[in-house]
């Protein structure tokens, strides 16, 4: 594996070699977004970085040149399933199954965090805080966070009392405050110590679809 100085446009793309992230570990709704991204040699890294520290807008432009120009894999995790393996569990399966979206060629991934799942074909090095430091890893959490934003957009047509829109399921007070009023929806995580309170609270009923 590449180990050198950082530069401030990250290191540069080292053939072979996957990013991977993901978006939605902290949310009450929704699926965790685990994406893979393999960048291909001279990649202008321009922009590329931590996805948190970007704008929505300069995200999505990135995110387009991204999808243009590397390999990439993505899995959404549903909620029934974050409830099922816990969020660290489905975080890991998510992982092994964009990787497995990826070429054979893949030869090594490189992980955000301080976990890596178990039995996969490529070598697995998780590298804490390597979306500050690893340009795959930085590409990789700039799809899977432009992607998850997509999926809550599409879901606050689909459930409007939430505010999928505006809080993409996190536990902001106006997400806390419809989840009270109108209970849980089907994408709520039930496993989820906030969305539990209230499904446990008598004579409650699930929200309408």
């Amino acid at each position: 594996m590449l180990r050198a100085t950082p530069t401030p446009d990250l290191l540069i793309a080292t053939p072979g070699v996957a990013g991977v992230d993901e978006a939605g570990r902290g949310p009450l709704a929704g699926p965790v977004v685990v994406a893979a991204v393999l960048l291909p040699e001279n990649f202008n890294l321009k922009g590329i970085q931590d996805s948190k520290k970007i704008t929505p807008e300069r995200r999505n432009e990135l995110a387009q040149r991204i999808r243009n120009e590397a390999e990439l894999s993505w899995v959404a995790i549903e909620p029934s399933e974050i409830d099922r393996l816990n969020i660290l569990g489905a975080t890991l399966v998510g992982m092994t199954r964009a990787l497995d979206g990826l070429g054979l060629h893949v030869t090594e991934a490189l992980i955000d965090g301080n976990h890596a799942p178990r039995g996969t074909r490529q070598k697995v090095s998780p590298i804490v805080k390597g979306d500050a430091t690893y340009a795959a890893i930085a590409a990789a959490s700039i799809m899977a966070k432009t992607i998850r934003d997509q999926i809550m957009v599409e879901y606050a047509i689909q459930y409007p009392r939430y505010g999928f829109n505006r809080n993409f399921g996190y536990p902001t007070p106006d997400h806390l405050e419809a989840l009270r009023q109108n209970g849980p929806c089907p994408i709520h995580r039930r496993s989820f110590a906030p969305v539990r309170a209230v499904v446990e609270m008598p004579g409650l009923f699930d929200a309408l679809d």
